[in-house]
Formats: C-alpha cells, structure tokens, sequence
C-alpha cells in the first residue's frame, strides 16, 4: 500500500498485482497440486487458499501515475488496462466439445419447437 497526502486526508492507494504473472503462477500451482494429490484427495478450497497467497505487485510509474509496472515481465498498463487482462485470462477457451454441445441443444430445441407447430 501506498500512502499519499490529499490536503488534510492521508489517503492510501492500493496498487494491483500483475495478472500476466499471476496466472502464470496459478498454473505452476495448480499443475504441482495435481502431480501431489490423487483426484480423490484435491480440495478446491485449499487450491484456492494457495491462490490467495500469490501476490506480485506492481509498481505505480513515477513518470505517470496512472500507469502500473511488473518488475517481472514488464508490462506498463493502467488500471482499466489491467481489469481487461485479468477479465481475457480468467475466461475460459471454448473447446470442440462446448461447440459440439451447443449445436446439439441448438439442434433439440429446433426439434421441440417443430413438434410443438
């Protein structure tokens, strides 16, 4: 956290962790927990406990305020630059198989209304 001086309010700025760098170590994670524990043993909470420890912050650009620095991979983005980075790699990529599913639902529910005519 950092703090800054506004007039008489002392305010404090929190300062995001890079998400480039925290998905990639949220992959490390969850590859190791799978190798560890057999599918029986995983706990969803405890991986997500082990998410919750990763912090890699950012460092705020001197030069312009609104920016953001990871020392680690170099990327220079603003707040609203980060939120859409974390938005693109939290969703998940549509596989043959969510295609294969949505056509079939597609295809039976133009059967059902077929029918009902």
């Amino acid at each position: 956290m950092w703090e800054r001086f506004y007039g008489k309010n002392l305010a404090k700025i929190s300062v995001p962790n890079c998400p480039e760098c925290t998905s990639r170590e949220k992959k490390k994670i969850e590859a190791k927990y799978e190798a560890d524990f057999p599918e029986e043993e995983r706990n969803r909470d405890a991986l997500f406990k082990l998410f919750d420890e990763i912090d890699i912050p950012m460092k705020m650009d001197e030069k312009n305020r609104r920016h953001f620095i990871c020392k680690r991979c170099g990327l220079y983005a603003t707040r609203e630059e980060i939120s859409d980075i974390k938005f693109k790699l939290n969703q998940r990529e549509r596989t043959r198989d969510d295609k294969h599913d949505d056509y079939l639902e597609w295809w039976s529910k133009s059967k059902k209304e077929k029918a009902e005519n």
